[in-house]
């Protein structure tokens, strides 16, 4: 074919050899942005259980991870990776809980007393032998002379067989008295409320506890067949005059096969009852739906909310049906209609 086309062969072949590169190239090229996009976009970002907070002109987001992990932005849509808050494991938390080494769930972050607060989960997957501790830094700006994380160490401990209660998913909040309060628990009895002590590392004395939320569970099942009694990853948000419960129902975890959907219930104290928009208390399983699953997005869930110049955003993760059920952020306003939050399923900001 060659010759009938009068072609030298070796031109040709040159030729053909230009063609395959430059096509290379360009493939290359095609495929090369997604693939920075993805490193940097609010929507792709691979996170689980994100809290976000800003310092300055500088968003924060923390999240499950080795060391815990922590990305920032300037404009909550590109993110860039930042150094874990532990290089290594917190020894203390080695010593609590058997096979722990330094993979750290469910951070929260806070800013009081002129310092922040960074309340974090060891624990072990699937039982209740955990712990929460907390560390502090004068400043998130990692290259400030005043950045250093101080690991305080543990705050509190659950044992299996002595409590019905996991210590893991903290969130601090404030009550109308400026009093401090942790928020944690999932599955076994549920959400649990405790007060502290103002320096926000140790529990206020006399002990002061609520149970906030729960599901009704055979307690001789595992978890792992506790069917529709999964509840989790708490987070209450103060909006005028009621305090939001959000919680977790069903499954985090499972890529493909993940249930997660968030539930909301509210109260105008601190401790309760919060209830649902039909009025049922969420200790006795109530609660209303914010979000769910759907054909983009597997499940969604374990959120966190907060406000910034004026507006509300709610701030979770997502298990990516484009991407095998990878945990990926997202971020969206909330919209509060006849009092309840409400946010939009479609894109994140």
């Amino acid at each position: 074919m060659r010759k009938r086309m009068g072609m030298n062969s070796n031109i040709f072949d040159s030729m053909k050899s230009l063609l395959v590169f430059s096509g290379l190239l360009l493939s290359a090229q095609i495929h090369a942005q997604p693939a920075a996009q993805r490193l940097f976009n609010d929507t792709l970002i691979p996170v689980h259980d994100p809290a976000i907070i800003r310092q300055d002109s500088t968003y924060y987001i923390f999240g499950t991870g080795r060391g815990i992990a922590v990305f920032s932005s300037t404009d909550m849509k590109h993110w860039k990776r930042g150094k874990p808050v532990f290089s290594k494991a917190p020894q203390w938390g080695v010593d609590a809980v058997p096979g722990y080494s330094g993979h750290t769930w469910a951070p929260d972050i806070s800013y009081h007393n002129g310092q922040y607060y960074l309340y974090y989960s060891v624990s072990a997957f699937g039982k209740n032998t955990s712990c929460i501790g907390v560390a502090t830094n004068k400043t998130l700006d990692p290259s400030s002379a005043d950045f250093k994380w101080v690991d305080h160490g543990k705050l509190i401990q659950s044992v299996p067989g002595r409590d019905m209660w996991n210590a893991i998913d903290p969130n601090l909040v404030m009550d109308e008295d400026k009093k401090p309060w942790l928020v944690f628990g999932s599955f076994w009895t549920g959400i649990k409320l405790v007060k502290l002590k103002d320096d926000l590392t140790t529990l206020a004395q006399p002990e002061t506890w609520y149970t906030v939320a729960s599901r009704k569970r055979d307690f001789i099942l595992p978890d792992s067949v506790a069917g529709d009694a999964a509840i989790e990853a708490p987070f209450i948000y103060r909006h005028q005059n009621y305090y939001y419960l959000f919680v977790s129902f069903d499954y985090c975890c499972r890529g493909e096969k993940s249930t997660y959907k968030m539930i909301v219930g509210r109260s105008e104290k601190i401790f309760g009852p919060f209830a649902d928009k039909d009025g049922v208390p969420m200790n006795v399983g109530g609660g209303s739906l914010v979000l769910e699953g759907d054909q983009n997005w597997y499940g969604v869930g374990h959120n966190a909310a907060a406000a910034f110049d004026g507006a509300d955003y709610l701030v979770y993760h997502a298990y990516d049906a484009r991407d095998k059920g990878r945990s990926k952020l997202q971020i969206k306003k909330i919209n509060w209609v006849n009092g309840w939050p409400a946010v939009d399923p479609g894109p994140g900001l």
